[in-house]
């Protein structure tokens, strides 16, 4: 397993995306009746990265290692004053300015530079890097959502990809809080006026307040806070603060929107924050991920699904990030499943279903991110609001419930072991 890449600087043009390059990545995972019932993992996660790259070559670039980022953006973190006017007397101009809107927050503030005309992006960034060792510069690299499989619809980051960031905007129709814990998620768009949302409080983010219901988004909420009939997510009594970063743009789940939302769930003091989505290392994002847990937050995330042979994906690789894989109702690591000590905890992840925008308003879901979000769900019925004390606590807690194939070892696959086998809602239970 190589090291994760720190997106050194290039003196060559960046050009399209290496599709073979990335495709090595989880290669090695697929072997001969390894993935009976899936495509190769070129065809997914990969596959959307060609996609996306293709399809926007105005807007998006590859990095170095083949990874997706916005065209001409640089994330700049704890620049200098002096580094700052170089850049901007050298031709760049500062497009966002990231954290003004939560003054109480300086840790997270960030800008957001765009390279001068005719420069390249990885030149500029070497040179920001020279002129501020003591800052932190990378690209803007974007994330895409970690399902293997969501039937009848597309998974995140195909297609549903954000806009400028705005203001927190309440769902239309959503009950007044009703004092249980809160739980937040960075992922695409939600469905509200979804059965299963019925009487619940979901305050959304993003997107100038226009809704983008999206199925990844939708299933995923679903699974921490829906309940209807047939239907019971882990924690129907949570209010949900739901940020949108993808809102159908080109340059959707970016970086800077995800350390956006970061941002804004922090200045709503919630504890326990869902992130389904994977991408690569980012020195920007790792910083403002380190600013949240340092205030008590707890991040959960997807480990993904590029197979147990792929490098750690991000932020589920990130220190003290919860990562999460995924089971069957056997209980068995779904074969796609990232493996790594980054595994904290496993949740059901295959042969189950939860909501969808449209009709059938159930459809099966399959992967790491409808597994992470059962973890989110679980923990934040431990955690009242940001405390270092109380995150680990609940971890220590959701620890001791979980299930291990011999009851003490801390696997690869499975981390503590398996939790939430109750949640996983049968497809046959709402036919």
């Amino acid at each position: 397993m190589r090291l994760p890449s720190i997106n050194l600087p290039s003196s060559s043009p960046i050009g399209g995306i290496d599709v073979d390059r990335l495709g090595q990545r989880g290669a090695a995972s697929i072997r001969d009746g390894v993935l009976p019932d899936l495509p190769s993992v070129r065809s997914l996660r990969l596959d959307q990265v060609g996609k996306l790259l293709r399809r926007h070559r105005d807007v998006l670039e590859a990095d170095p290692q083949g990874e997706p980022v916005v065209r001409r953006e640089i994330l700049a973190w704890g620049m200098d004053p002096a580094a700052l006017a170089t850049a901007l007397a050298e031709g760049s101009r500062i497009e966002r300015e990231l954290g003004d809107d939560q003054p109480g927050l300086p840790e997270l503030r960030m800008l957001v530079l765009r390279v001068p005309d005719g420069s390249e992006t990885a030149t500029v960034l070497a040179r920001l890097r020279a002129l501020d060792p003591g800052g932190v510069y990378d690209f803007n690299h974007i994330y895409t959502g970690s399902a293997a499989g969501l039937t009848g619809s597309t998974t995140a980051g195909a297609t549903h990809v954000a806009s400028s960031v705005a203001s927190p905007v309440a769902g239309a129709g959503v009950a007044p809080s009703r004092g249980g814990p809160r739980v937040g998620l960075v992922d695409s768009g939600v469905d509200t006026s979804h059965a299963v949302f019925q009487g619940a409080r979901i305050e959304r983010w993003g997107c100038a307040g226009q809704p983008h219901p999206s199925a990844h988004g939708t299933a995923v909420a679903a699974l921490m806070v829906g309940q209807s009939g047939r239907f019971r997510g882990g924690a129907p009594q949570a209010d949900l603060y739901a940020a949108d970063i993808y809102c159908d743009s080109p340059t959707g789940g970016s970086a800077d929107k995800i350390a956006a939302a970061l941002a804004w769930l922090a200045g709503e003091k919630v504890a326990v924050i869902n992130l389904s989505l994977v991408g690569p290392a980012n020195g920007a994002l790792e910083r403002i991920v380190g600013a949240l847990q340092q205030r008590g937050h707890l991040l959960v995330a997807a480990v993904g699904n590029d197979g147990p042979a792929a490098p750690p994906l991000y932020p589920a690789s990130y220190p003290g990030v919860v990562g999460v894989s995924a089971v069957d109702r056997n209980g068995r690591t779904l074969p796609e499943a990232a493996r790594g000590p980054q595994v904290m905890f496993a949740a059901p992840g295959n042969h189950m279903v939860s909501a969808a925008p449209g009709a059938p308003a159930f459809r099966p879901v399959r992967g790491t991110s409808f597994a992470a979000p059962l973890v989110a769900a679980l923990l934040s019925q431990s955690v009242a609001g940001p405390s270092k004390a109380q995150a680990a606590a609940a971890i220590a807690a959701l620890a001791r419930q979980a299930v291990r194939a011999d009851g003490a070892t801390v696997s690869n696959e499975t981390g503590y072991g398996i939790v939430g086998a109750a949640l996983r809602i049968d497809p046959a239970s709402v036919r």
